[in-house]
């Protein structure tokens, strides 16, 4: 049995940035959900599949093996049993990620493939809905957050490096409908579980935020 961390919370809180650092310091695998969808998505493409055939991508999904392994601290997605992470960017698979993701049996792989991988090895998630329905019995369920102002600014100044033009009031009130759509949704709505560590990282740096994750794990 694996031993599993889950990281939920809020859009613009840094939960894949500090999920990875935590997974380096711990050497757990970070499971980068994105990458699993589009290996499912190189599994339909070579069937032959075109993102509109929903009933051949159901079905297809059954026997599609989707795992995350590190070689050399570099992560490595295999498609049953083949090396396709060289394949992960390519255009046509991330728009057929992007179709498939929707439809509900392709979640419900998604969440079969992440289960059995927390089943076996050491792993940290991030997302949503992770510690209240991906990984209910996480050793270690932690939520996220921070202010919207501080996840504004954050992310203007992301954007403002990068070179592009933004409003950060505007960026503030993005922030603020998708914290409500996130929370009202009707499927696995963004909420603390009960048992989970509540981390505000408004006024933390990155590496306190790290170090009080890492402290809560064995």
């Amino acid at each position: 049995m694996g031993y599993n961390v889950a990281i939920d919370g809020p859009a613009g809180a840094g939960k894949s940035t500090i999920a990875k650092l935590v997974a380096k310091k711990k050497g757990y695998i970070y499971v980068d959900t994105g990458a699993m969808y589009r290996g499912l998505a190189i599994h339909f493409l070579d069937q032959g599949i075109h993102a509109q055939e929903t009933d051949k991508v159901i079905k297809a999904c059954q026997n599609a093996q989707v795992t995350i392994r590190y070689e050399e601290g570099v992560q490595q997605v295999y498609l049953n049993g083949k090396n396709i992470t060289s394949r992960l960017r390519e255009e046509e698979v991330g728009n057929m990620a992007s179709v498939t993701s929707a439809i509900p049996e392709v979640r419900a792989k998604l969440l079969e493939l992440q289960q059995n991988l927390a089943h076996t090895q050491d792993v940290i998630m991030d997302g949503r809905d992770i510690g209240t329905c991906v990984l209910p019995n996480a050793d270690v369920k932690v939520f996220l957050t921070a202010s919207v102002e501080t996840r504004a600014k954050r992310r203007y100044q992301e954007l403002q490096e990068k070179g592009i033009a933004c409003d950060l009031e505007e960026i503030k009130s993005d922030i603020q409908e998708r914290d409500h759509r996130d929370m009202t949704r009707e499927i696995a709505p963004l909420k603390q579980a009960e048992d989970a560590y509540l981390v505000d990282s408004s006024d933390m740096t990155i590496d306190e935020v790290v170090d009080a994750i890492v402290e809560l794990c064995k």
